[in-house]
């Protein structure tokens, strides 16, 4: 029968002395305010809408000045809006799935392109190329009668 290694874990501290950092070394860290991280693709501050949920974005509000214009984005949440070619609007997940960078709409390509590492995904958020394997979350959005509201179906 093959039996499962114990796994052992150390905290900052023993980590950053593995490392051969001293007392004051690891204490300057502290002090410049610097922090240890996993590295994560989420971001817990922004959130994924629920599914069933919806939001709004009054088009007419100065947050929202650059839907006004074919090309332009912005970002609300967890997610990217643009005012693409043909006027129409998409909504897609804001986070490369590859490092979780935020995405930029580019109006010539027609695509979403990560500044990072340059994955480059679809209006509809298919991954067109790597290094990003997994495409972006996208959103149903539809515009008001009036034109002034948009709202964003997860």
């Amino acid at each position: 029968m093959k039996t499962n290694p114990t796994t052992e874990s150390m905290n900052r501290g023993e980590f950053l002395r593995s490392l051969g950092l001293s007392s004051a070394a690891m204490m300057a860290f502290y002090c410049m305010g610097t922090t240890l991280t996993s590295c994560s693709k989420s971001d817990s501050s922004d959130p994924a809408p629920m599914p069933g949920t919806n939001t709004s974005i009054d088009l007419t509000s100065s947050t929202a000045s650059a839907l006004k214009t074919v090309g332009g984005y912005i970002y609300q949440g967890s997610m990217i809006i643009a005012r693409v070619n043909g006027g129409g609007y998409v909504a897609l997940a804001k986070a490369c799935t590859h490092q979780g960078t935020n995405v930029q709409y580019r109006l010539t390509q027609n695509d979403f392109y990560c500044p990072n590492h340059g994955s480059e995904f679809s209006t509809t958020g298919a991954v067109e190329m790597g290094p990003a394997t997994q495409a972006l979350a996208v959103y149903k959005t539809a515009l008001s009668a009036d034109g002034n509201t948009l709202t964003i179906t997860a």
